[in-house]
């Protein structure tokens, strides 16, 4: 199975459209609030740091380039040709790699692991924006790039913040200027329940180690000036012995 042609022209339009700005994307927060604060959770309790670490979903990089600053091994993979000459163009020392993947695609997923060996997996909001026939595949993709020895850790929108989403989204004055650009591009973000990801996670045979709460600082304002900041949990899986 690979990922719903909807979905990837929804993206690929997306990203096409969007500015090369640092934090112009309503997602696209600063590192310092982001990635270093996962990196913070995780990498301790990694098996082997030295394992390549695949950002899955990596957009234009913004995260990734910090992570390939932590670890001697990054590649940022992602279903958008668009996103990834972000990426490529806000890396042009090559801290990082760039693959186009279809992460839902087992065949790809075969092939990234045989190339890679075991990896660890950095995943932030990408499973709420899928299709849902896309979550299991995507989460199947990512038991097969961890292997035995990989652990992933997965950043994703509570439950709660949908509703939160859904009514930014029905302002009177309308969704916010960074946030009206996905739902124009018919991506829902924060459509998943909180149960369902680690049952995901058990359905592929990956092990939920530890998960817990943190805000997801998002790009954005509300109308009277306050920063969106919405609740997320993460979550360490990888395969027990």
């Amino acid at each position: 199975m690979s990922v719903t042609s909807r979905n990837r022209h929804a993206w690929e339009g997306f990203w096409r459209e969007a500015p090369d700005e640092p934090g112009a994307v309503f997602w696209d927060a600063d590192p310092d609030v982001t990635a270093a604060v996962h990196v913070a959770l995780f990498e301790p309790r990694l098996i082997d740091p030295g394992l390549p670490l695949v950002d899955l979903g990596c957009g234009n990089g913004t995260q990734t380039r910090f992570l390939a600053q932590h670890f001697p091994r990054v590649l940022g993979t992602d279903m958008s040709e668009a996103a990834l000459e972000h990426a490529r163009q806000a890396d042009p020392a090559g801290q990082a790699r760039y693959r186009l993947l279809d992460a839902a695609d087992k065949t790809e997923a075969q092939a990234l692991h045989l190339e890679l060996g075991d990896a660890n997996v950095y995943m932030r909001g990408v499973l709420h924006q899928c299709e849902p026939d896309d979550r299991q595949p995507l989460v199947d993709t990512i038991a097969t790039l961890v292997g035995s020895r990989g652990r992933a850790f997965l950043v994703e929108l509570a439950e709660a913040a949908g509703p939160l989403l859904g009514g930014l989204a029905k302002s009177p004055s309308g969704p916010p200027p960074k946030l009206a650009p996905v739902f124009r591009h018919g991506i829902a973000p924060g459509e998943v329940a909180d149960d369902a990801v680690p049952g995901y996670l058990r359905s592929a045979g990956l092990t939920v180690l530890e998960s817990g709460e943190l805000p997801l600082t998002t790009t954005e304002f509300t109308s009277d000036g306050e920063l969106i900041v919405l609740p997320s949990r993460w979550l360490l899986a990888g395969r027990e012995g």
